[in-house]
């Protein structure tokens, strides 16, 4: 019976069950999904906060699949995103408002943007392909804003009027069903990225991220898995889009802009990349960071937010997660 990594020889692991005690739940990840729920009772007031921390940790979880996974650096996520949050908030004005039919729709049009697009990025290096999803999203950019016919321009896609959700569940005015909606989205999501990054493609991604050549030798297609993941990831990013745009009921050209590739690399930047969480971690970070310093010196929170960057990155993540480990071990009795 095959054995991995040296294990002991009188208890060999299959594959499967190597797999599979990757995927195991622990008591912190379930931990972190019930606080998420419970922050709605905690700071209901914060509820609008909580909705986009939950939105950016969708939008940062989709460059994780790509970069932490299989090694594709982008600098125009934002293309899907925006194109997402364009589809569901057009379908919500002149087709169907209700928004769970609406997200699944963005999600497919992102996701044929991803595969129509993926083809660019299975040749060249990293900094070919960094040029090459940044001209992506300049590209949407330019075609969102002469379209203004469509798309209303500079002056942002007005009008949005959603409907409840699943004709049950209405939004209301301070956000709560907008975040329930949203983490309900974010967790099923998450809990589908889990599968796949388990499963025997989720390693074959990250063989050809280690070397293409190495994969290839062994019977790995790398190009038609870059192609599926960037795909994958495009319909998240797309239902981000989407739910940012069906809870706050408007699109502009910001949700096109480079700024939004580059917020969802700071996320991860922050809660590291190749194990899903850092996404999500980066984005609770990130917008409380944001919120904070933004209401202490609104003229200067960019200032501290670099300074805390470029003190992260000497420092080294890594480095500050091992000494808060060992804190915690001589705190535990």
């Amino acid at each position: 019976m095959l054995k991995l990594f040296g294990r002991r020889s009188d208890t060999p692991v299959t594959p499967a069950g190597f797999l599979n005690s990757q995927a195991a739940w622990t008591a912190p990840e379930i931990l972190f999904w019930l606080l998420a729920l419970a922050m709605l009772a905690i700071a209901p007031n914060r509820a609008a906060l909580l909705n986009e921390i939950a939105i950016l940790g969708l939008f940062a979880l989709s460059i994780d699949l790509i970069l932490g996974y299989a090694g594709i650096v982008s600098l125009g996520q934002a293309a899907f995103f925006g194109f997402g949050a364009y589809v569901a908030g057009l379908l919500a004005k002149t087709v169907v408002a209700e928004p769970v039919t609406g997200l699944v729709v963005a999600m497919l049009a992102a996701g044929l943007l991803g595969f129509a697009t993926s083809f660019l990025i299975i040749r060249g290096t990293d900094l070919t392909r960094l040029m090459v999803t940044l001209g992506v999203a300049l590209l949407l950019y330019e075609v969102a804003n002469k379209l203004e016919w469509v798309t209303g321009g500079t002056d942002g896609l007005l009008g949005i009027v959603m409907g409840p959700i699943l004709g049950l569940f209405a939004f209301d005015f301070l956000g709560r069903t907008a975040y329930l909606y949203s983490l309900t989205v974010l967790f099923v999501l998450f809990l589908l990225a889990r599968r796949i990054v388990h499963s025997p493609f989720g390693l074959s991604l990250r063989a050809v991220k280690d070397n293409r050549l190495r994969a290839a030798s062994i019977g790995i297609s790398p190009a038609r898995r870059l192609v599926m993941v960037y795909t994958l990831s495009a319909a998240y990013a797309g239902a981000a889009g989407a739910l940012l745009a069906q809870t706050t009921a408007f699109v502009s050209l910001e949700v096109l802009d480079f700024g939004k590739s580059a917020d969802g690399l700071l996320v991860l930047v922050i809660g590291g990349s190749g194990y899903l969480y850092g996404g999500l971690i980066g984005a609770v970070a990130f917008k409380l960071m944001k919120d904070f310093l933004s209401g202490i010196t609104p003229a200067y929170w960019l200032f501290w937010m670099g300074l805390f960057l470029v003190i992260l990155v000497l420092i080294g993540r890594d480095r500050i997660s091992h000494r808060l480990k060992l804190l915690a071990q001589r705190v535990k009795p």
